[in-house]
């Protein structure tokens, strides 16, 4: 699995699905999980932001093999990728200090795609795409089948939006010596209600931020996998065990996934409800002692322990818990009086 760190240094709902697809795949297979970290582009990379990848990734419980990899310190694999091509003229500096690779004037490149089938990408239209830019940094193109190459990688599973970018990189394997190409799957684009490609405005938000809401782990990595996906006899609620059994790319379809907010809440609500009363109240005190609607030292904890079963059976989310309580912690509970009328 391979990630850029975005600008926000954040991780959104759809890499989210592409790394889970990616770990499922790997566990239901036997094979390997790989981590491989794109910093190649300074401007765009920070510590702080790789080390939120990983955090991210770990709390929604998906554990990598090896890695990760930093392609800032493949330099070495790159430059040499591009010297071959140079020499074998199947690339050639540009004006501006960049390398382009010579793209054929005819013929077709053929991908077949685990969930889209045989794609044909006609070479005219492609044109001389750069390599390495004119700071010698490697591009997306090169860096990844360099990489690929260079791991073995067999299988690479990511969204639907990179699959203009696969020729290119195809194209690119061949010249530097592969006989084979790894087998794609390219998923479903996630979208909203109005079936336009998930976005900010949709909820396509940090998955940081369905943490800080009281999303429990399990539900969202849960709900992430039906995003394409579906288990036998139409369920919902299915243990991750359970999805890895029967996780196969084959059955992943074609058409975008809808990123239901009510579903994934139905979904947290249960898992929630699932819990041993005990593991509720210690999943919920990060909330109870941070809530702003109390100061800490007016909680309890012997009192909410004793309304913990009553606020289970209602919250959807962690981070409800406080609002159903707040009148225990409070100097001065606020009545309003035709309600209470």
């Amino acid at each position: 699995m391979r990630f850029a760190p975005s600008p926000t240094g954040f991780l959104h709902v759809g890499g989210a699905r592409s790394a889970l697809f990616n770990w499922l795949f790997a566990r239901h297979t036997g094979g390997t999980f790989i981590l491989r970290i794109e910093d190649t582009d300074t401007e765009r990379t920070r510590e702080e932001w790789v080390d939120g990848i990983q955090r991210t990734l770990r709390w929604l419980g998906l554990d990598w093999d090896e890695g990760p990899y930093r392609q800032s310190g493949r330099g070495h694999l790159y430059d040499a990728a591009v010297e071959k091509l140079l020499a074998d003229g199947t690339a050639y500096r540009g004006e501006g200090g960049e390398v382009r690779f010579r793209t054929p004037n005819e013929g077709a490149t053929a991908i077949d795609d685990i969930v889209r089938g045989r794609v044909l990408f006609d070479h005219e239209p492609l044109e001389d795409f750069v390599v390495q830019r004119s700071n010698g940094t490697p591009t997306f193109y090169l860096a990844n089948a360099v990489d690929d190459i260079d791991m073995g990688i067999t299988h690479v599973i990511r969204g639907e939006d990179l699959l203009p970018s696969t020729p290119r990189v195809v194209l690119l394997r061949e010249a530097l010596g592969a006989e084979d190409q790894p087998v794609y799957a390219h998923l479903p684009l996630l979208v909203g209600q109005d079936r336009q490609k998930l976005s900010k405005r949709h909820g396509d938000v940090a998955l940081e931020d369905y943490r800080d809401k009281g999303y429990l782990p399990e539900a969202l990595r849960n709900y992430l996998s039906l995003l394409g996906w579906a288990p036998s006899g139409d369920r919902e609620i299915v243990p991750t065990a359970e999805v890895i059994a029967e996780f196969r790319l084959e059955d992943v379809t074609k058409s975008g996934a809808y990123f239901d907010h009510q579903k994934l809440d139905h979904i947290n609500a249960e898992y929630i409800r699932a819990l041993p009363v005990d593991a509720f109240v210690r999943e919920a005190l990060p909330w109870l002692e941070e809530a702003d609607e109390w100061a800490p030292e007016l909680f309890r904890l012997e009192d909410f322990e004793a309304l913990a079963p009553l606020v289970q059976e209602r919250v959807k989310t962690l981070a409800e818990v406080p609002s159903m309580v707040d009148f225990l912690f409070v100097e001065n509970v606020a009545i309003d009086d035709a309600s209470w009328e």
